[in-house]
């Protein structure tokens, strides 16, 4: 379990400096020998309800967002399929090639590829990480937790609805990739999208945007590819589908971010910093916007 948390340590320790307390002070009443310092925070348990109502907005906005998309955005979304469909024609080929790589890949690295995208190990991480910012009072690590679940969560609930829908073979059945059983059920015909993949990738593109560092988020993505690589290795998925998993992935966080910050910049223009200045025959109230 240890090597499972070190995504979450490492992002910690580089952040445990970085704490931004004014997204946390709702108003202040400034006022010494003509003025006193009042300072009213968020407590945690309040803290907790915004942040469950902004994960709802966040995966409500998601889902909602292909009703606003614009030419950009189908652009986009045609070259993922491009990409789906090109790897999806030489799938056999390349599933060959990774679960003979599989064979001789160390064990340590499969079976961290595996677990990490669990859904209790990645979602203990993402919760660790937001419950840290929370109770630590650091916004960008709280609101890194926020994206992370989120982001997870939105595509988490999309790719079991696609797996069920299509109902593709796994590359293991030996059956090829023209192999189908919509609605079946069973585990052997759940691989397109990779579930797995897309947990993890929502978790380390999220972490990733927090650094501008690009060794820190080579470092963070190398760690993210091991899972859907062994994924491979073990003949559970297909490319197309770690490419369409990541891809996925990858749309959500990014749109999910941009909708949080345009969130928190219009949360933050209603703040107003009130001074009251008094002297023997004056008292003003100014408002600081």
């Amino acid at each position: 379990m240890k090597l499972f948390l070190i995504p979450f340590f490492i992002f910690f320790f580089i952040n445990a400096s970085s704490q931004n307390s004014d997204s946390l002070k709702i108003d202040s009443l400034n006022l010494t020998k003509d003025s006193i310092s009042v300072i009213t925070k968020t407590s945690i348990g309040r803290q907790l309800v915004l942040d469950g109502k902004q994960i709802v907005n966040n995966i409500a906005h998601s889902y909602l967002s292909p009703l606003h998309w614009k030419g950009e955005n189908w652009i986009d979304v045609g070259g993922v399929a491009l990409g789906t469909a090109l790897l999806y024609s030489v799938d056999n080929d390349t599933s060959r090639f990774f679960m003979k790589q599989g064979n001789d890949a160390p064990e340590v690295l499969k079976g961290f590829g595996y677990y990490f995208g669990s859904p209790q190990n990645n979602y203990g991480i993402t919760s660790l990480v937001y419950l840290t910012g929370l109770f630590s009072k650091n916004e960008k690590i709280r609101n890194t937790g926020v994206l992370m679940i989120s982001s997870a969560t939105t595509a988490g609930v999309l790719q079991t609805f696609m797996k069920t829908l299509v109902g593709r073979a796994r590359p293991g059945v030996g059956e090829g990739k023209f192999d189908f059983k919509p609605f079946s059920g069973q585990p052997a015909y759940r691989s397109f999208p990779s579930g797995h993949t897309i947990l993890v990738s929502t978790t380390m593109f999220a972490l990733a945007k927090q650094f501008s560092n690009p060794w820190v988020k080579a470092g963070i993505y190398s760690v993210g590819m091991i899972t859907p690589i062994s994924r491979m290795w073990d003949g559970a998925h297909f490319f197309s589908d770690v490419f369409l998993s990541a891809a996925i992935s990858y749309f959500v966080v990014e749109g999910t971010d941009r909708y949080m910050k345009g969130t928190n910049n219009t949360n933050n223009k209603k703040l107003i910093s009130w001074n009251i200045s008094a002297s023997p025959n004056m008292v003003g109230l100014r408002g600081v916007f």
